[in-house]
C-alpha cells in the first residue's frame, strides 16, 4: 500500500509518554501492522500531592509484516493520566503560517523561542514503479499556544524527495473526565510526498524548564499518588484499520 504514515506519530509517542509520565517499552500488532514505541522519563521519583517537572525521551518503530508501505494514518487520539500535564504559559509561541513552506533551519529561526522537543525521523518514499527512498529529517516541537482550554503544538519535520516540503501537523491538547484520563490529545495527520511517504522510525526528545512570573516551571509535569501513571493511545488509519495500547508505568510517590 503506498500510503502514508505520518511524521507526526513521533509526537503521538511524545504525547502518549510524556503527559502519562511513562516510561516503557510496547509493541502493537494489529493485521499487517506494527508499531513499537519506547520511552524514558526522569526523574522515577515524584511527589504524591504535587506536580514536579520531568524530562522525557521517546522513540519508536513502524512497519508492516509483509515489508509493504503502512496505510495511511489519518488521527492520532491519546487519552493521558490525570496526574501528568502539560503546560505552556508564560512560554513563547509560534504561529503554524512561520513554518509552513519552510525548511529546518529557517523554522527553527523563525520560532526558536518556542522551540519545546527536537528529534529525528527517518520515511521511506515508495512511487509506482519505483525502488523506495530513505529520507531523514529533523523534528522540532513548537508550542502554539494555550486559548479556551486548549493546548496548541506544532510539529515541523522537511523533506527533501520528491520535491522539497514542509510537513506540519497541529496537536490540540484538552481536559477531560474519564476515570484515570484526564487529558484528551488530537494529532490529525497530513500526507507525506503526496501519499507515497511512510515513517519507520523517529526519536524525541523533550526536557524544556523556563521562568514565569519569577518562578521556573516546566513544559512537562508529573506526579505519582498511587504508584503508576498510564496513558491510552488510539491510531485511526484511512484502511479502517485502528490499533490501540495502553502504556502503564510504576512510579515511587514521596511526600
Amino acid at each position: 500500500m503506498r500510503k502514508y504514515v505520518m511524521l507526526t506519530m513521533a509526537l503521538g509517542a511524545l504525547i502518549a509518554l510524556s503527559v502519562a509520565g511513562t516510561s516503557t517499552a510496547d509493541k502493537v500488532t494489529v493485521g499487517n501492522l506494527e508499531f513499537e514505541a519506547e520511552g524514558n522519563f526522569s526523574p522515577k521519583v515524584l511527589p504524591k500531592k504535587t506536580l514536579a517537572p520531568i524530562a522525557l525521551t521517546a522513540e519508536g518503530k513502524i512497519k508492516t509484516l509483509d515489508g509493504t508501505h503502512p496505510p495511511a494514518l489519518k488521527t492520532v487520539l491519546l487519552e493521558t493520566d490525570k496526574n501528568g500535564a502539560v503546560n505552556v504559559k508564560g512560554y513563547p509561541t509560534c504561529k503554524s503560517g512561520k513554518l509552513q513552506s519552510t525548511d529546518t533551519t529557517a523554522a527553527e529561526k523563525a520560532c526558536k523561542p518556542a522551540l519545546v522537543g527536537t528529534g529525528k525521523t527517518a520515511v521511506e518514499i515508495e512511487f509506482p514503479d519505483s525502488k523506495p527512498v530513505d529520507v531523514t529529517s529533523k523534528l522540532l516541537v513548537f508550542n502554539g499556544g494555550f486559548k479556551g482550554g486548549t493546548t496548541t503544538l506544532y510539529i515541523h519535520a522537511y523533506i527533501t524527495v520528491p520535491v522539497p516540503a514542509a510537513i506540519v501537523t497541529t496537536v490540540k491538547i484538552k481536559k477531560i473526565s474519564k476515570g484515570r484520563y484526564g487529558l484528551l490529545s488530537t494529532a490529525t495527520i497530513p500526507k507525506i510526498a503526496g501519499g507515497s511517504g511512510s515513517v519507520t522510525s523517529f526519536n524525541l526528545k523533550v526536557d524544556k524548564k523556563f521562568t514565569y512570573k519569577g518562578k521556573k516551571v516546566s513544559v512537562l509535569t508529573a506526579k505519582c499518588p498511587d504508584g503508576k501513571l498510564q496513558a491510552h493511545a488510539t491510531a485511526l488509519f484511512d484502511d479502517g484499520t485502528k490499533a490501540e495500547t495502553e502504556f502503564i508505568k510504576p512510579c515511587t510517590g514521596k511526600g
